[in-house]
């Protein structure tokens, strides 16, 4: 009798199946979104008893919800600044996960070819003193595509975006007069243009609108089948984005600083993508919960371990070698 009531105990458990022992909440970044899920995705896979959820609601939305206590980590494309790791009640770790890149994206009727941007076409679009596709300084960079006469409609990011922060980082690079009116941010007041919420919002609000114009992350365009042109990046040449040019770019960085938040724009080199960055988990450094702190240990391990090799499916680059060692040394201060 007590060896069948065993059995049948085993049975019941075979078919409820493990039971999640962790589940952690995160938000922030839609930029790196798409890698994000597959990731959490694949190590609940593999570790049934974590499960991760995590909301794409925006940077700055990500920073809020991780400093006001209401979710277990945040991520972002854009740094914390000093004054937000100063206002936070607790130390935060910044972990770059990969690199990936934004691409101006444009819906013009009648033009399927590539179109080339200098910095001061994309700089002068999002000032307000390009408002027409047949303007001659994009006629002039692009010589033998013939452009309508048609209002540029530029759509940018209506949430606290750390895609914002990436574009608008570039900016300031290469236009003094953006660094001195808007300048860099998660948010800025947009001298022009409709907003879109999320890397979504903005994709689908350019494929709507004939003559729109904004910035996006490459996966977002690829997934959407959006158009998307090339920029001409610091040593002159015009470069597509893609895993190689933001390799490149990330090349540049020859010091990594000690907490990791770094800006890769306007990189210098041949190859290099010009609106390229790292993206970055806010993981706290200390946990009061000791199996949140060893499920977030051991997922960024896996992430180092596994998740760098599913990047490229997704068009995100990995982290070079050598940061990734110095994230991992990283990994074992969390306590």
């Amino acid at each position: 009798m007590i060896r069948r009531f065993l059995l049948l105990m085993c049975a019941v458990v075979l078919m409820i199946g493990p039971a999640v022992a962790e589940n952690l909440n995160a938000a922030g970044a839609t930029f790196p979104n798409p890698i994000y899920q597959k990731w959490f995705s694949e190590y609940h896979n593999a570790h049934s008893d974590v499960e991760i959820n995590y909301q794409g609601v925006g940077s700055g939305a990500g920073i809020r919800q991780l400093m006001s206590g209401t979710v277990d980590f945040g991520a972002s494309d854009g740094p914390m600044t000093d004054q937000q790791l100063a206002e936070a009640k607790f130390k935060i770790f910044h972990i770059p996960t990969v690199l990936g890149a934004v691409v101006p994206a444009y819906n013009i009727p009648g033009v399927t070819g590539s179109i080339q941007f200098t910095p001061q076409v994309l700089a002068g679009i999002f000032l307000g003193k390009i408002s027409n596709w047949s303007d001659p300084a994009i006629a002039k960079a692009n010589p033998g595509i013939k452009f309508p006469s048609l209002p540029i409609v530029v759509v940018h990011r209506s949430d606290g975006s750390g895609t914002t922060y990436i574009f608008t980082d570039y900016l300031s690079k290469i236009s003094p007069e953006w660094k001195a009116q808007v300048g860099t941010n998660t948010s800025v007041r947009w001298p022009v243009g409709l907003g879109g919420k999320g890397n979504e919002g903005v994709a689908g609000q350019i494929r709507q609108m004939e003559g729109g114009f904004g910035y996006i992350e490459l996966i977002y365009a690829l997934q959407n089948n959006i158009t998307f042109g090339t920029v001409q990046n610091a040593a002159g040449k015009f470069i597509k984005a893609s895993l190689e040019s933001t390799t490149a770019a990330a090349a540049s960085v020859k010091t990594m600083p000690d907490d990791f938040r770094v800006s890769i724009t306007n990189a210098p080199g041949p190859n290099a993508y010009p609106i390229a960055s790292f993206t970055w988990l806010l993981i706290p450094a200390h946990w009061n919960d000791a199996g949140k702190r060893t499920a977030v240990v051991d997922f960024l391990n896996w992430m180092l371990d596994h998740g760098e090799e599913m990047t490229n499916s997704l068009d995100y680059a990995p982290l070079p070698a050598s940061v990734a060692e110095k994230v991992r040394n990283r990994v074992k201060e969390i306590n």
